[in-house]
């Protein structure tokens, strides 16, 4: 079926050239920054961003649908809010003043796709297979960090590193602060395929009856946009698990210096004992006036001394 639709498409682009002055007369491409050409475009053809709020709205002219997209630029995710305002004749997008990369990997595939650019409807979905698109992207981003990430958290668990030095918590700080950048990128892309997948299902319904192999790709695009959503739902399900393996391993290392704290305090207990016995004043000591007093009194605090450490040695409580 699939297969069927794209060649009903690549059929329209033997009919319809691919020209800019086509894209234009069906797209058109405001700034977030350009107030000028929202009021004339306000006054024109009535398209009023501001009057939405941010939310789905609908008017006699125009549908209009919120999208908020995760990308990639130069290796750093970026986060960026998207308006589409679809008409009859017209898709207006309210984007970023910025170049903005998702936009043109979606021009691309127009230009494969020349059949598309004939109604705002086609265009409309090319943006947002391109958004989806970036937003998978962003998804194996996160996910090569997590994998990098639980290279970091087995050694941890191992308790040394590459070099055989014991790991301590100072070291798992920085692991800790990506994967909860890790763990927000991937929330917010979570969001973001629900706004996706209710702009493509508007799209659908806004289609006209007579769309033909368009409700079939739109179709498709839905899919694919469940598909990203899920893996980012698997990716985040992987940051918990690793979250968890951190706490647990930090749980286990507290535990462990505090065992070395008692085992100390176990140890040197009965010597203080007898240290602070041998502090007091008293008139008369008689081990004082022996020949190897200072050896007996020396040799009974080493027992007293290892008589615990042999227990605890015992008990296994060194492991």
């Amino acid at each position: 079926m699939a297969q069927e639709q794209n060649a009903a498409v690549i059929a329209d682009a033997q009919i319809v050239e691919f020209e800019p002055a086509v894209l234009e007369r069906h797209w058109i491409r405001l700034s977030a920054d350009d107030a000028a050409t929202a009021t004339r475009l306000r006054d024109q053809l009535g398209v009023d961003f501001a009057a939405t709020q941010g939310r789905v709205w609908e008017t006699d002219n125009f549908l209009y649908l919120p999208v908020v997209v995760n990308f990639s630029r130069g290796g750093v995710i970026e986060r960026e809010a998207v308006m589409f305002a679809i008409g009859r004749d017209h898709l207006v997008t309210l984007q970023p003043a910025q170049r903005f990369a998702p936009f043109e990997k979606a021009i691309a595939k127009m230009r494969r796709n020349p059949g598309l650019v004939e109604s705002p409807h086609g265009i409309m979905y090319a943006l947002l297979w391109a958004l989806n698109e970036a937003s998978e992207r962003v998804i194996e981003i996160a996910s090569d960090a997590l994998e990098a990430m639980n290279d970091e958290i087995e050694m941890a668990t191992n308790g040394y590193d590459d070099s055989g030095r014991e790991i301590g918590v100072t070291e798992m700080r920085g692991v800790m602060s990506r994967m909860n950048q890790a763990e927000e990128i991937v929330s917010r892309t979570q969001e973001s395929q629900l706004l996706l997948a209710r702009a493509a299902r508007h799209l659908m319904a806004d289609t006209p009856a007579h769309g033909g192999s368009l409700d079939g790709l739109i179709r498709i695009l839905i899919d694919d946009i469940d598909g990203v959503k899920q893996h980012a739902g698997f990716e985040h399900d992987k940051v918990r698990y690793l979250q968890q393996s951190v706490m647990t391993w930090l749980d286990v290392k507290q535990n462990q210096i505090v065992k070395v704290f008692t085992i100390i305090t176990a140890v040197f207990l009965p010597p203080t004992l007898i240290a602070t016995f041998y502090g007091m004043n008293f008139t008369w000591m008689p081990e004082l006036e022996w020949e190897h007093g200072f050896l007996v009194t020396t040799l009974m605090t080493l027992v007293a001394a290892l008589i615990p450490l042999a227990y605890i040695k015992r008990k296994g409580w060194l492991r």
